[in-house]
Formats: structure tokens, C-alpha cells, sequence
């Protein structure tokens, strides 16, 4: 699958908070360098600091481990644009370090007809995860019952859309006037028990309230699809800042892929956005970096066999003999690296930001 790389403005603050000092020399001295690193790279416009550190590193997750950043920094940390060099401290007490050098010449305001933060290098590609970020919900089996609902429109149609008015009850005008429309979409359930994990609401678009009453006047905005009578709404989010510093889950994760994006996908490939069976309530948070495993089914041995027979149970008369078939079990194979962006109570949405081979749902994930 071809990965789509788009700016989202409301990431690009989060790439500060990426410039970290880690966990301290000691934990960057297993941190392992590329053969073949360059000593210094200059940052080019369209890179991510995802694929920068996979320049010089074999784990690129584990750049924050390496960054030559101090704590008085992090309050007050420097954005990474294109022109900046990346250095390579290969010698460095305690183990390799990344820095930052800035060109010592500036460009005047004059020049720059953008604003920096729009320049900045994210932290990872941003394309593919915008949408998620806000859109989908997962709730509980009730799902959005109680919020407010489409109950007509203006005229007889059953569906609506773009700049059609809908009537709507359960509008608080404590909210605001910019609405999201939902409908109910997949639940997801655990592979292993069946148990219901949480319910996915569709985004379908927004709404504007034009007039504020027990039963709400709303023109629709934007529509995904159609909007229907019985359509829910919730408040629309303002605008989202999340920390997408990558880390290793602070306790053990063993859950497994039970969705990918796309009603029709059957495979996930780089730039995927893959749902997992575990979230907060399993020590999952935004910025878990997880390794992805396919369980290699047992292979039956053809070599011969040192097993002596065994009387068939169903052999009937006379006595029947079989030699039981051996098997050998292979080692799960990795296949990639996820990183979880949008956490729930028990599902998360994650990125395949690596790969080896396809991923499946089924496949496991784990503590890289």
C-alpha cells in the first residue's frame, strides 16, 4: 500500500515535544547505529523525524533516547525546520547522540511568507492519522443514545446533505454552534473471547446551528455521506495538540489487530491505520510503540518418526496401528512496527509505520 503524506496543522506543536532528553545515557548505550549513518544530515522539506532517526538508527523509535536535548529545553523547545543539520555524535559518554545545528544565517520576516510552525519537521507522516484524530469515537453497547438527534428535515427526503437543514432535539447551546454527525459503525470485539470491546461511530460530517430552540435548526456543513433521519450529533472538537514522543509501553502489552481502515481492506501495509484490542485500562497511552507477530502455524515434521505406534482408537477389528504425526512449532515472526496515536478505554487506533510483509488482522502485538 502506498502511504499518503498530508500537513496537519494542529501536529506540527506537537513535534516540540519530541526534542527529549530520554531516559539518560545509560538507556542510550544499547541504542544501535545504522551501518552506513551519515555523520550529519541536512533536513529536507516532506521529511518526518521518524525517517530522519531511521537514517541513523536501527530502532528509529528510540531517537528521544538519543537527542542531545536538556530538561530547561523541553519547556521551551526548538523546532526542527528543513535546513537544520542532524549530527551524529558516534563517540559520545554513554552511547551515540543526536544534536541540532541551526544555519547561522537568518532569513528576515520578509521573506518567510508562512508561518515557522508551518514549515516544522513532524514527528511522524500525518497523513493518514488526521482523520482519526478527532472523528471517530469509540463508545460503550449504548453508544451515543443520549445525544442529540436528527428527527426531520425541511422537506420529505429521506436522506440530506450539503447545505440541506435538518431539525434536531437535544441541542445545548452551552456547546457551541459547530456540531459533528455521527452514526453507529462496527463493533469490535475481542478475538479471543468474543467479548464487545466498544462501538465505532461513523463520522459523517458537520452542522452548523442556525437557530437554537427545543427543536434546533442545523444547516449541514460537510457530509462524508448521507445524512439520515435518526443521524446523532455531539460537539464538535475544537482543535487537538497531542505528545507523539515514541516510547515502549511503561508495562507488558500481548493484544492482537482487530480492525484495519477500510471496510474492504484485508491487509494493512506502511501508512496503515490498524485498530488494536487494548487500550488505557491495559498501560497502552499516545506515542506506545508495539511490535507487530504473526503466529506461524505448526509445521508437521517429514522426517521419519522415532515415535512408536499407537493402537487407532476408532480402528475397529482387526487392531489398527498409526504412527502419531509430529509437529514443529516455529517461532513468531515479527512483521512491523506500530505507533499508537489515538487511545480508548480498551481499543486504541495505531500507524504501521514499518513493515517486513503485510499485516493481518489476527496478528499480534507486543512490546517491541
Amino acid at each position: 500500500m502506498r502511504q499518503k503524506f498530508s500537513t496537519a496543522s494542529f501536529l506540527v506543536a506537537a513535534v516540540a515535544a519530541i526534542l527529549v532528553w530520554g531516559a539518560g545515557a545509560a538507556v542510550a548505550a544499547d541504542v544501535q547505529v545504522n551501518e552506513g549513518a551519515p555523520n550529519r544530515y541536512t533536513v529536507q522539506k516532506g521529511d518526518t523525524l521518524w525517517g530522519i532517526a531511521g537514517k541513523f538508527l536501527k530502532d528509529p523509535w528510540r531517537w528521544p533516547e538519543v537527542w542531545r536535548m536538556n530538561r530547561e529545553q523541553i519547556r521551551n523547545p526548538h523546532l526542527i525546520y528543513p535546513g537544520d543539520v542532524i549530527v551524529l555524535d558516534r563517540a559520545a559518554d554513554g552511547g551515540p547522540q543526536l544534536s541540532l545545528e541551526r544555519p547561522t544565517t537568518r532569513l528576515s520576516p520578509s521573506v518567510r511568507s508562512s508561518p515557522l510552525d508551518v514549515e516544522a519537521i513532524q514527528s511522524i507522516p500525518a497523513g493518514d492519522i488526521e482523520p482519526y484524530l478527532t472523528r471517530p469515537l469509540i463508545t460503550g453497547p449504548n453508544g451515543l443514545d443520549s445525544a442529540a438527534q436528527i428527527v426531520a428535515g425541511r422537506d420529505t427526503r429521506e436522506s440530506r446533505g450539503d447545505g440541506d437543514v435538518a431539525y434536531v432535539v437535544g441541542i445545548d447551546p452551552r456547546a457551541g454552534d459547530l456540531w459533528s454527525i455521527y452514526r453507529q459503525g462496527r463493533e469490535f470485539r475481542s478475538l479471543d473471547t468474543n467479548e464487545l470491546l466498544g462501538v465505532e461511530q461513523k463520522y459523517l460530517g458537520t452542522a452548523k446551528v442556525e437557530r437554537f430552540a427545543d427543536v434546533s435548526t442545523l444547516r449541514i456543513s460537510t457530509a462524508n455521506e448521507e445524512i439520515l433521519i435518526g443521524d446523532r450529533l455531539i460537539p464538535a472538537p475544537r482543535g487537538v495538540l497531542m505528545n507523539y514522543v515514541p516510547h515502549s509501553p511503561a508495562q507488558p502489552v500481548d493484544g492482537r489487530i482487530i480492525a484495519l481502515s477500510g471496510d474492504a481492506a484485508t491487509e494493512a501495509g506502511r501508512g496503515s491505520i490498524v485498530t488494536l484490542d487494548k487500550g488505557a485500562r491495559n498501560g497502552l497511552d499516545v506515542g506506545a510503540v508495539l511490535a507487530i507477530y504473526r503466529v506461524i502455524p505448526p509445521i508437521e515434521d517429514p522426517r521419519p518418526s522415532k515415535e512408536p505406534e499407537q493402537i487407532d482408537p476408532n480402528g475397529g477389528e482387526p487392531t489398527r496401528f498409526f504412527t502419531p504425526v509430529r509437529l514443529l512449532h516455529v517461532p513468531d515472526e515479527r512483521s512491523g512496527l506500530l505507533f499508537v496515536f489515538r487511545v480508548f478505554d480498551r481499543v486504541s487506533y495505531a500507524i504501521l509505520l514499518n513493515q517486513t510483509d503485510p499485516v493481518f488482522v489476527g496478528d499480534y502485538v507486543r512490546n517491541p
